[in-house]
């Protein structure tokens, strides 16, 4: 009985081609990635799932005469159609190269991650965008139905990615949207049960992202443009009249959009909130969004030095243009 069994294994290994390649396995490169303290064995079944190893048994058998100890841990390019032989050479050799850091900043809208991505030389222009707008990578939270694309949900951070030719907008789009639900929807997921939508909040939270530059002062300032929202006045946020512009700080172009009661960004012009986020808001400006403070004021301005000045009325807010001559 144990000779039978001898000549089975003898002939099963004598199947074992370490140098054949994957039947039917693709040729496109795809990221494996070996965390740390793996074993060559260990890692048969996730070779056999990802089509690059045609059991456990015959990887492990071929391991029986193969180094199995030059595994290294981090990131390996493999494709479909490597030979056992190939795949173990890869996974034996120097890990892709590290993660490189890629800032979103506070504020940024969908547009300027795009702009920030080509700069560096990592998509074509509009990959971003259009991928930001199809919105193809599934949310880890309910992402409102009236949010046409990402924006205001991509949280601004900086985030460890993989450079090309790995890298794609999704990838990045993903780890975005992990960040919101892990930083703001998930942990406040209670309080938009009967209050403000979540899609209400980011709008606002993207409004005192531009319209108020200190972290203290955004709840008071949200308190008040929440306070004009419920009174049906406009709301009056220049800020929102610069969204669909090219360059964010073109004067020329703001001052024309600033006078068109056609731009459904008018703030000025049109009575209440603008239709989408105008840029995603960091933390700070998503908890003031929904924690505003009461306060007396209805107005408000920064003088020169971007110290804030608060009207309670439209005369002292006139005052107080004339004493930090703000217009």
């Amino acid at each position: 009985m144990r000779s039978h069994l001898w000549v089975s294994l003898v002939l099963v290994g004598a199947c074992v081609n370490p140098d054949a390649p994957a039947p039917g396995g693709d040729s496109s490169e795809f990221v494996f990635t070996v965390p740390a303290g793996s074993t060559m064995n260990g890692i048969g079944a996730r070779l056999v799932d990802e089509g690059l190893a045609p059991s456990e048994f015959k990887w492990k058998w071929y391991l029986r005469s193969a180094d199995g100890t030059c595994l290294k841990a981090g990131d390996f390019s493999l494709r479909r159609d490597m030979s056992m032989a190939e795949v173990r050479e890869t996974v034996c050799g120097a890990p892709l190269a590290n993660d490189e850091p890629f800032t979103v900043v506070e504020g940024w809208r969908i547009r300027d991650i795009d702009a920030a991505l080509v700069a560096k030389g990592w998509i074509e222009a509009g990959d971003f965008t259009r991928a930001a707008t199809e919105m193809g990578v599934d949310a880890p939270f309910d992402l409102p139905a009236e949010a046409t694309s990402y924006e205001g949900y991509l949280y601004p951070d900086t985030y460890m990615v993989s450079p090309p030719p790995r890298f794609t907008p999704d990838m990045l789009i993903e780890r975005q949207l992990d960040g919101f639900n892990t930083r703001f929807a998930e942990p406040r997921s209670a309080a938009f049960d009967g209050g403000r939508s979540l899609q209400d909040i980011v709008v606002m939270a993207s409004m005192l992202e531009r319209e108020e530059p200190t972290d203290s002062n955004r709840a008071r300032v949200a308190g008040i443009l929440w306070k004009r929202i419920d009174n049906q006045w406009h709301l009056g946020v220049d800020a929102t009249s610069r969204y669909e512009l090219d360059e964010w700080n073109d004067r020329r172009a703001f001052l024309v959009k600033l006078r068109d009661p056609a731009d459904v960004y008018n703030t000025r012009l049109r009575p209440g909130m603008p239709p989408t986020p105008i840029g995603n808001p960091s933390i700070t400006a998503l908890e003031a969004a929904l924690a505003p403070e009461d306060s007396e004021f209805w107005y408000y301005l920064h003088d020169a030095d971007g110290v804030w000045h608060g009207g309670r009325n439209a005369a002292e807010h006139e005052a107080n243009r004339r004493r930090y001559n703000v217009y």
